[in-house]
């Protein structure tokens, strides 16, 4: 029989340590199956995030680097600019980058490094205990804010694509979401465009995309899905924000 589905070349046989319904695992697969099909694996580096992703570098059959938290976009700088010849991504969630790292993402775009940024968004810490994170949305209850985010004390959620857009340096920014399979297709071009773009030189690229934290939100991988599509979109909208220089 014929195979219709393996497992990429640049995804580890590593079993995962997700929590069940997580997508931080389509993610991967979406990555890898895009560095496979670009013909890049020998020429790519990633750089993990502190988080849930921390051990991304065992999930990718490429070269990896860890970063302190925050400091991925400047590590990822650093490794561009003495291999430019090289495909260098990050890959960072929520509280990684617009939180402790809120800096090195925004002064990577505005100086256009030519690099990619893979952005993961569960609007929560998923790693450390559940906490509220600078995209956790209005009303949301957290280990740190147990009667709801309120605009009021913890100010609002972090709409960071909408931000990076703003820079302009930044060249392409997109928002996609992982709830179900025509918008995990849609998020595999967005991946692919953001990888074209650093190899044609284009600058600075990051595609945010929507993702769960079933344990975290105490809800079932199902039930997580769901809220993304009724929660999360309403409040961070799908889309391109930027898709070229001046734009």
């Amino acid at each position: 029989m014929k195979p219709v589905y393996l497992r990429p070349k640049s995804l580890t046989e590593t079993v995962s340590h997700y929590c069940p319904g997580c997508t931080h695992g389509i993610s991967h697969r979406l990555v890898a199956e895009v560095i496979d099909e670009l013909g890049i694996q020998s020429k790519t580096i990633g750089v993990a995030s502190v988080g849930c992703s921390v051990f991304a570098y065992n999930y990718f059959e490429v070269d990896f680097q860890q970063a302190a938290h925050g400091r991925a976009p400047a590590v990822a700088t650093g490794i561009k600019r003495v291999h430019p010849d090289k495909i260098v991504f990050t890959y960072q969630g929520d509280g990684d980058l617009a939180s402790i790292g809120a800096a090195e993402i925004v002064h990577a775009a505005a100086r256009g490094e030519n690099i990619t940024v893979i952005f993961i968004n569960n609007a929560i810490y998923g790693m450390t205990g559940g906490q509220m994170a600078p995209t956790t949305l209005e009303g949301q209850v957290t280990t740190t804010s147990p009667s709801g985010r309120t605009h009021s004390v913890q100010g609002y959620p972090l709409k960071m694509s909408e931000l990076i857009a703003t820079i302009e340096g930044a060249y392409y920014v997109v928002r996609c979401s992982l709830h179900n399979p025509a918008h995990i297709a849609r998020a595999k071009r967005a991946i692919k465009q953001a990888f074209e773009n650093q190899i044609e030189g284009k600058g600075f690229s990051m595609v945010e995309v929507l993702s769960t934290c079933p344990t975290n939100w105490r809800m079932t991988p199902v039930e997580a899905l769901k809220w993304v599509e009724q929660h999360m979109i309403p409040v961070y909208p799908l889309g391109e924000f930027k898709t070229g220089e001046g734009e």
